[in-house]
């Protein structure tokens, strides 16, 4: 029985010096807690580069009283053209229809379109294929007003501008919804494959 004391005695001992290495080891009983206080003078360098540009000086907008002093009174009466009604041909962006919303999107003469492209030489010489989305607003006699390029693929070879030039000034059949022509936002793609 005294073997099996000694053993637990031992036993005890040597799990309590375990004890106190991991307590010793794991806690640091010395240290004395801080709490860490913000610092409020921190700096930033920049580089004169990143500073944004300084707001623009707006041009000061004379009074009344300061326009009629510089106004000069002459004999010459001013230049008035008269416009026949009907022939005035006013562009608003606001009233044409997305594609979806017509029964019928606008036509071209894709013959004559194919034949009004210009492969853009860079391009042709490099090998290089493309293709172009654009954005037509076609209004309701069929002519192409604005062209917007989408999409370019790749960029910087030419294929946008030589897309723009084939819609510039053309006319075509237009848009219908209801049976009536109607101006209309049609994306029109454009690819440029080598022969």
């Amino acid at each position: 029985m005294n073997e099996k004391l000694l053993r637990l005695i031992i036993f005890i001992i040597t799990a309590a010096i375990h004890l106190l290495i991991i307590f010793f080891l794991v806690f640091n009983t010395g240290a004395v807690i801080q709490e860490d206080t913000e610092n409020a003078r921190v700096m930033k360098l920049t580089d004169i580069a990143e500073l944004p540009p300084p707001p623009p000086d707006e041009p000061e907008i004379p009074q009344v009283e300061e326009i009629a002093e510089v106004m000069i009174e002459t004999d010459i009466p001013p230049v008035q053209n008269v416009v026949p009604a009907g022939t005035l041909n006013v562009v608003t962006f606001e009233n044409y229809l997305p594609v979806h919303q017509v029964s019928a999107p606008p036509k071209f003469d894709d013959s004559a379109l194919v034949s009004a492209l210009v492969y853009p030489p860079i391009a042709l010489r490099s090998g290089i294929e493309g293709r172009v989305v654009l954005e037509l607003f076609v209004d309701r006699t069929g002519a192409v007003q604005k062209i917007t390029i989408l999409r370019e693929d790749p960029e910087g070879k030419g294929f946008g501008e030589a897309a723009v030039r084939v819609f510039t000034d053309r006319k075509g059949t237009p848009a219908y919804a209801n049976d009536e022509p109607v101006s209309c936002r049609y994306r029109y793609p454009v690819v440029f494959r080598i022969k």
